[in-house]
């Protein structure tokens, strides 16, 4: 069901010391740091292989949610609910599609989402907002 990990989805409540922190000090490039959906998110590349990091001062909690791409978001919202699955919350759109959070019973945060526009996040590449 799961085809890959697409993302690691970082809490940053202070999004430029973040960025600051992963791109002079651990070595990542900025990709990109927009503002949408009342949300500052910063993409940074940590690694030549493996997902991006998505710095995000919106999310809340410890520790990176892991956000995996499924080939059919329904089916898998079915296949998981009939499996006893309970999400947080209903469905949320991100750039690339739809996407539901949950919590595996220590409390890690998880995602699954569709990409049904891929060509979305290659929209951002480069961009780098300023904050008002």
């Amino acid at each position: 069901m799961f085809e890959s990990l697409d993302f690691l989805y970082v809490p940053a409540r202070e999004l430029e010391a973040s960025v600051r922190y992963y791109v002079d000090v651990l070595g990542g490039v900025l990709r990109w740091k927009i503002h949408a959906f009342n949300a500052w998110v910063a993409r940074v590349d940590l690694a030549k292989e493996g997902p991006p990091v998505l710095l995000a001062d919106h999310k809340h909690g410890v520790g990176p949610q892991l956000v995996y791409r499924v080939a059919d978001f329904d089916a898998a919202v079915a296949e998981l609910r009939a499996r006893g699955w309970t999400p947080d919350g209903e469905p949320f759109e991100i750039p690339s599609g739809p996407c539901a959070s949950f919590r595996d019973p220590t409390g890690n945060q998880l995602a699954i989402y569709e990409n049904r526009r891929p060509e979305a996040t290659r929209h951002f590449d480069g961009r780098f907002d300023r904050a008002d």
